[in-house]
């Protein structure tokens, strides 16, 4: 049997100046935690901050959880260094490097080049994996080139708070859809766009931060939107978001039922040398059978990590 996807409903940001913090995270209900070293720590902690999550990395118990650090971009002056410790030291007990600020294909190739070297070297027992941060205006036009640029890329996420400041929109919340200056979902074509371009290339996007940890509403609609739209998950800024983006990234009992009864109902008209079949005053058929396989596919998926 094919080894099945990560699962990343919910992907939470832990500080890695945090020991308590990151030791929270490793009890949580996230699929995947990643231990950041970017946005959440201050450039003077910068190189200090690599020891704690490599401790945290080789320490805590993550059973049913995915490990991923948040290095800093290939732009500066850290992320060099970042890859080099983290891997060195905690490189067996990683699963996913997350980079942010990408541009183009090249940023990925970088860091792709030095986990083969570092694997290669360490003797690492799998290898690392990768997802990149959609926050740019220049990877957002050439989003469809980066989803298909490595074989180590795993996921695309949005990340719309650098992309405002790239874009020059105003706005006021990270990941807040609605604007008075605007109608509608402001991040309707963006997000669309990245998962079209994460679907075509077979690999996973996430629908990217919301700051207010104190909306449980909003963050849902925004969760609930993405997954419309196809998305797998979204990242989780605090843990009380956590549950909900397990919950919406999920298929209900009752889809999966739907999905169940539809399908069968599908194989039986072709059995009888049918193209379509009713069902509940609905007209289904193979397109339909395929839709709703969606959804077993993800239960699947859930159903595998909880056993």
């Amino acid at each position: 049997m094919p080894t099945l996807p990560r699962l990343r409903r919910s992907e939470l940001s832990t500080p890695g100046t945090s020991p308590k913090m990151m030791a929270k995270a490793a009890e949580s209900d996230a699929d995947l935690v990643f231990l950041d070293l970017e946005d959440a720590v201050a450039p003077s902690e910068k190189e200090a901050a690599r020891a704690p999550v490599v401790e945290a990395l080789t320490t805590h118990d993550w059973t049913g959880k995915t490990r991923a650090v948040r290095i800093n971009g290939t732009h500066t002056t850290w992320c060099h260094d970042d890859i080099l410790e983290i891997v060195s030291g905690a490189g067996a007990c990683l699963d996913v490097i997350i980079i942010p600020k990408v541009k183009a294909p090249r940023d990925i190739w970088f860091v792709e080049t030095l986990l083969d070297q570092l694997e290669a070297k360490l003797r690492l027992p799998h290898r690392i994996g990768i997802e990149v941060l959609i926050e740019e205006t220049e990877a957002l036009a050439c989003v469809e080139e980066i989803a298909r640029c490595s074989p180590r890329l795993e996921a695309l996420i949005l990340g719309v708070g650098d992309l405002s400041a790239s874009q020059g929109i105003r706005t006021g919340h990270i990941g807040e859809a609605g604007s008075e200056r605007y109608p509608g979902d402001m991040w309707h074509y963006a997000r669309n766009r990245m998962i079209v371009a994460a679907r075509a290339a077979g690999i996973d996007a996430i629908d990217g931060p919301f700051a207010n940890f104190k909306a449980p509403d909003a963050y849902r609609r925004e969760a609930t939107w993405a997954t419309t739209l196809g998305a797998v998950g979204k990242w989780c800024i605090h843990p009380s978001q956590i549950e909900i983006a397990n919950e919406v990234f999920a298929p209900s009992p009752d889809e999966i039922a739907k999905a169940r009864e539809a399908i069968g109902a599908v194989r039986e008209a072709e059995a009888a040398g049918l193209g379509a079949a009713t069902l509940n005053g609905m007209m289904i058929d193979a397109a339909t059978a395929r839709i709703f396989q969606v959804t077993m596919d993800r239960a699947e998926q859930i159903a595998a990590k909880t056993a």
